[in-house]
């Protein structure tokens, strides 16, 4: 039923192009279709205009058996111009179809989208919405998007599952810690630091006192033993002992040992292990697909970028070399300047933040990471960095790290574009 429906469609759209077409070639035009596609999480609205004017109009359910249809109605056109707004994972199913098809389409971002049609719209509905994305393209005659290589697209899925895997270790951290205050908070002294493999297998281990106290000082060093996967020395074990026993006989646990709060420690305790453990495979995962890109060797040689910044940036800014400028993947990043002026009035610049804020967090944090390994390894981005904070007269460095983030980004694209080691040593010369 669907395929007689769809078909007696895509003939009352051949008939409707047909017309256009005889009046374009007796005007001496050239016939121009472009399909403004408005797309929603399960439809899609698409309008399609011949040289100006509205052929057609229909909803599309965003499966096989929608884009069978507006496959159909593609072919009937020659060179059809295809504009849609980037609706997040919602339009990534139709630009796959796009891509699979063969299909060259200008995807526009939502706040670009918004701009350029603000002016146009009088009422907003999703039909006048994706007739208005097509009646702009002969006004603005927008260039079809950049498509890039499939493994930057998949460095970019593995990047937001990697920041996603990051913020849930936090959360489970934070909850770990609440809980420690009422079992055994004096736990968190046992390490250094109160994080990592071997630090949660103890906290599974000895989620109260009482699972110190209670067991011999052998039962207890065989204990810790095993609660470790790797191999640790018996001088180790003996320190880890001592020490469990002085904070077990320091605590005061506001729970007995039958309460369910201590199931609750030891739950997050193993899901932070699995969750590191993930974490660790989808970063070998980026490690193994960005290493033969010329970039990613380009990127570890500069001073205080290693293999997980290098490849999260990859996945965030995906080929660096589509873009015309370093000012662009500032705008990209959303860290180009906002200039307010008015009158005698000047309002102080920020940046704008409208772009991608993954990448720049990713940069933000580069840009301590060079400024901490200059002392070793140094970096004119670094020394950048210290000059600006020397001379200012604010106790924050966020105005330091923006502008340094401007000069990384700067130093990344000229390095990548003419495949091009870091060298320290040719920063000193200009």
């Amino acid at each position: 039923m669907l395929s007689k429906y769809v078909g007696r469609q895509t003939s009352s759209i051949e008939n409707d192009i047909t017309k256009t077409r005889n009046h374009s070639r007796q005007r001496g035009n050239i016939m121009r279709a472009v399909f403004g596609i408005d797309v929603s999480k399960v439809s899609s609205e698409v309008a399609i205009l011949v040289n100006g004017e509205k052929v057609h109009g229909y909803t599309i359910s965003n499966d096989a058996l929608g884009f069978a249809w507006l496959l159909g109605d593609l072919r009937t056109v020659h060179k059809p111009e295809i504009i849609f707004e980037a609706t997040g994972v919602y339009s990534r199913r139709l630009q796959t179809f796009l891509e699979d098809n063969g299909y060259a389409y200008t995807r526009l971002n939502p706040l670009e989208a918004k701009k350029q049609l603000d002016s146009l719209r009088v009422r907003k509905t999703d039909q006048i919405d994706a007739e208005k994305l097509a009646q702009s393209q002969f006004v603005l005659n927008r260039k079809p998007t950049y498509v890039q290589e499939e493994v930057y697209q998949n460095l970019r899925d593995l990047s937001r599952f990697y920041q996603n895997l990051t913020e849930d270790i936090v959360r489970a951290k934070n909850r770990l810690h609440k809980v420690l205050q009422v079992t055994f908070p004096e736990l968190e002294n046992i390490l250094s630091t109160p994080s990592g493999e071997q630090y949660w297998n103890l906290v599974i281990a000895f989620p109260c006192k009482d699972f110190v106290l209670h067991l011999s000082k052998d039962e207890l060093s065989e204990s810790i033993r095993q609660s470790t996967s790797k191999r640790i020395s018996d001088k180790r074990v003996a320190y880890l002992a001592e020490k469990l026993i002085a904070l077990a006989n320091q605590s005061y646990c506001a729970v007995k040992k039958t309460s369910p709060m201590l199931e609750e420690v030891r739950y997050y305790g193993k899901e932070l292990l699995r969750l590191s453990e993930q974490r660790q495979t989808v970063l070998d995962q980026m490690v193994e697909l960005a290493q033969p890109l010329p970039e990613y060797d380009i990127l570890l040689s500069i001073p205080g970028i290693a293999e997980t910044t290098a490849t999260s940036i990859i996945g965030e800014l995906g080929d660096i070399r589509r873009f015309q400028s370093a000012n662009q993947i500032n705008a990209f990043i959303g860290i180009d300047l906002r200039h307010y002026e008015s009158g005698n009035f000047l309002a102080k610049e920020h940046i704008t933040k409208r772009g991608n804020p993954y990448a720049r967090k990713i940069l933000f944090k580069c840009i301590h990471n060079i400024a901490s390994a200059s002392h070793t390894n140094p970096c004119h981005i670094a020394d950048f960095y210290e000059k600006r904070k020397r001379q200012s007269q604010t106790t924050s460095t966020k105005p330091h790290t923006i502008a340094s983030i401007h000069r990384l980004i700067r130093t990344m694209y000229y390095l990548i574009t003419h495949n091009k080691l870091y060298d320290y040593t040719l920063t000193q010369n200009q």
